[in-house]
């Protein structure tokens, strides 16, 4: 099981709410885009977003209204 670290991941972020949309809104972009290339899927698309999101590679946008809480 992948357990990453979850205050090195709200570091960026103001709160779980946006990482756990933001996880999920690339997990679906993930899966779209393989779709779109007739790809399988080996790792789960939640898995590969969370990891490209402690690595930095995925940014988490925030509204201006959260941002500035």
């Amino acid at each position: 099981m992948f357990n990453p670290d979850l205050k090195k991941m709200l570091e960026n972020v103001n709160s779980r709410y946006s990482l756990v949309i933001g996880t999920a809104k690339r997990a679906r972009e993930i899966r779209d885009e393989a779709i779109e290339r007739e790809e399988r899927i080996e790792v789960k698309t939640v898995s590969t977003a969370i990891e490209e999101i402690s690595n930095g590679k995925y940014i988490v946008q925030e509204p201006d209204e959260i941002k500035n809480k």
